[in-house]
């Protein structure tokens, strides 16, 4: 079921990265027309799509230190394709940025368009909920196989419920409906492939972190 399951999230990717092109131009359709008002520099459009592109980030490169420490084929593809679809989509929601005109970066705190400028703390590097912290992205870069394998699915595990928790804030406060409707996508898929890193983790002996 794991082979099966990763050999359809590895052919979603390309899925994705033909439809990029599309969901840009429809945010421009959205956002263009007389009638519509582009999103503001402080509103919840904006605010995710800088901090989720932020938090993407950190996800691309856990995957391709994972991918160099390990020969496991199987969290290898799993790695490549977040890695793809992660920065793919990272992509897209800094290109909305500059259709609106707006700064990719905010004097505001991390999720603060959700409400909760305080919820992470920034410590060690950690700047949203779920993503790593320095410290641990440096232990991920010094191990290997197995080991690298296990630490790198506990924390590719909170890191995508740290990014289903801001999807979910997209989906709920966005009002450009082609971005509330890649968080959803984001949500659905980041929840399959915490199923999938559940499995994973079991069959090395492991769980995911509390």
């Amino acid at each position: 079921m794991t082979r099966r399951y990763v050999g359809w999230v590895a052919g979603s990717a390309a899925a994705v990265l033909v439809a990029a092109g599309a969901i840009t131009y429809a945010v421009a359709e959205e956002t263009g027309g007389p009638a519509t008002k582009t999103p503001g520099a402080e509103s919840a459009d904006a605010g995710f799509a800088r901090d989720m592109s932020v938090h993407h980030q950190q996800a691309v490169e856990m995957s391709y230190i994972v991918r160099d420490r390990t020969k496991n084929e199987e969290v290898r593809r799993l790695a490549y394709d977040i890695a793809q679809t992660q920065a793919n989509q990272r992509g897209m929601m800094l290109g909305w940025l500059d259709l609106w005109e707006l700064p990719k970066v905010s004097a505001e705190p991390p999720m603060t368009w959700m409400g909760m400028r305080d919820m992470a703390s920034g410590k060690d590097g950690a700047l949203m909920p779920g993503m790593a912290t320095d410290t641990e992205l440096r232990k991920l870069q010094s191990l290997n196989g197995k080991q690298a394998e296990i630490l790198y699915l506990q924390l590719m595990t909170a890191h995508h419920k740290g990014g289903i928790h801001m999807a979910e804030g997209c989906v709920a406060k966005c009002t450009v409906d082609v971005e509330k409707r890649l968080a959803q996508g984001m949500v659905d898929a980041q929840q399959s492939e915490i199923e999938l890193m559940a499995g994973m983790l079991k069959e090395r002996g492991a769980q995911p972190r509390p």
